[in-house]
C-alpha cells in the first residue's frame, strides 16, 4: 500500500509537470502561425493554453499586448465558415486582460477598448433571443443584434453578463455578477440585476453616491 501511495505521488508529480509544460508551449503569440488566422494579433499579446472554442478567427482583432486567458471562447458568427457583414466582428484593444473561461461572443460588433481588465467567467455578446411568438420555441425565433461597446480602462467583475446594445463609458467598474443592458456614462460603478449605477466621480466633489444628477 505505501508503495503505490509512492508510485501515485510520483506518477500525479509528473501528469503535473507535463501538463505544464504543454499548456506552456500551446500559449499563442504573435509569432506563431496560427496568429496569422486573425484580423489583427497585436505585437506582445497572448492566447493562453488551454485555450477556449476559438472560430471565425478572420473576423476576430486582438490588441497589442493583450492578455486573453485560459478557457476564453472568441467567436464570430454560428460557426467558422459564417461570412459576416462587419469585421472586425469581436475587437479587444491594446493591453485588456480577459480573465479565464470568460466567453465574448460576437455576431455584429463588439467593441472593447484599451486597458479593460475582467475578472472569469465574464459574459459579453451581442446577440439575444427574442420572445415575440409564445407559440414558437424560443431558440427558433430570429434573434436579435445590437452592438457593444465598452470605454477604456474599465473593470468587470467575475460572472458579469453584458448583453447586446450595452455602451459603456471609460473607467467603468461592474460589480460581480452584475448583468448590465444599456448606455451609462463613464467613471461610474454598476451593479445588480439589471445593473444601475452606484457610485460616480465629480471631478470636484469626488466619488458620490448614486447616478450623476
Amino acid at each position: 500500500m505505501q508503495l503505490r501511495r509512492h508510485a501515485r505521488r510520483l506518477l500525479g508529480g509528473a501528469v503535473r509537470k507535463l501538463r505544464a509544460y504543454a499548456n506552456e508551449v500551446a500559449i499563442v503569440g504573435p509569432d506563431d502561425r496560427y496568429a496569422g488566422a486573425f484580423h489583427y494579433f497585436g505585437a506582445g499579446a497572448a492566447l493562453m493554453a488551454p485555450q477556449g472554442v476559438i472560430y471565425n478567427e478572420r473576423y476576430l482583432a486582438i490588441g497589442d499586448g493583450a492578455l486573453i486567458g485560459p478557457n476564453v471562447c472568441l467567436t464570430a458568427g454560428i460557426n467558422g465558415e459564417q461570412t459576416m457583414l462587419s469585421t472586425p466582428v469581436v475587437s479587444i484593444g491594446a493591453r485588456c486582460v480577459i480573465g479565464r473561461g470568460s466567453h465574448i461572443i460576437g455576431h455584429w460588433r463588439i467593441e472593447l477598448g484599451d486597458e479593460i481588465q475582467t475578472g472569469p467567467y465574464v459574459y459579453i455578446t451581442d446577440q439575444n433571443h427574442v420572445y415575440d411568438d409564445p407559440d414558437v420555441p424560443i431558440g427558433w425565433q430570429t434573434a436579435t443584434e445590437a452592438a457593444v461597446r465598452i470605454g477604456s480602462g474599465s473593470w468587470l467583475g467575475a460572472n458579469v453578463v453584458i448583453l447586446p446594445g450595452t455602451d459603456l463609458g471609460p473607467h467603468t467598474t461592474v460589480a460581480a455578477g452584475a448583468v448590465v443592458r444599456g448606455t451609462f456614462p463613464g467613471y461610474v460603478v454598476l451593479g445588480g440585476v439589471p445593473a444601475k449605477v452606484l457610485r460616480h466621480y465629480d471631478p470636484e466633489r469626488g466619488w458620490l453616491t448614486g447616478p450623476p444628477a
